[in-house]
């Protein structure tokens, strides 16, 4: 079956340790759930983005290395999951549910999994 990548964004100025007991269940039951169907394949949190390296490979062959997210933005990725399922559709229905606030995409078909 196809395997589909799962974002989860969050603010730039995201803060783990102000989400409440609520949202820690729901992620949890989630997980809990797509494991028990079968669909998950792996999901993981992220650092915050301040916490981010960005590599740029220069012309003389050697890379850059800064600090910060590769480009500015209002949100950053969060965390992932890589879902197993029949299509689109079912990659979907699988999260319809989410019950967090943070705004979640899914991303179509990740080869080579």
């Amino acid at each position: 079956m196809p395997h589909y990548l799962v974002a989860i964004h969050l603010p730039d100025n995201f803060d783990p340790s102000t989400q409440d007991e609520a949202t820690v269940h729901d992620i949890n039951v989630l997980n809990d759930e797509l494991e028990a169907a079968g669909a998950r394949i792996f999901a993981g949190g992220l650092s915050a983005a301040s916490q981010a390296k960005s590599l740029r490979a220069q012309p003389n062959g050697e890379v850059l290395i800064t600090d910060g997210p590769y480009l500015e933005a209002k949100e950053h990725v969060g965390g992932f999951a890589i879902l197993e399922a029949a299509d689109m559709d079912e990659a979907l229905a699988e999260l319809s549910h989410l019950g967090t606030s943070d705004p979640v995409k899914c991303f179509g078909i990740i080869r080579g999994c």
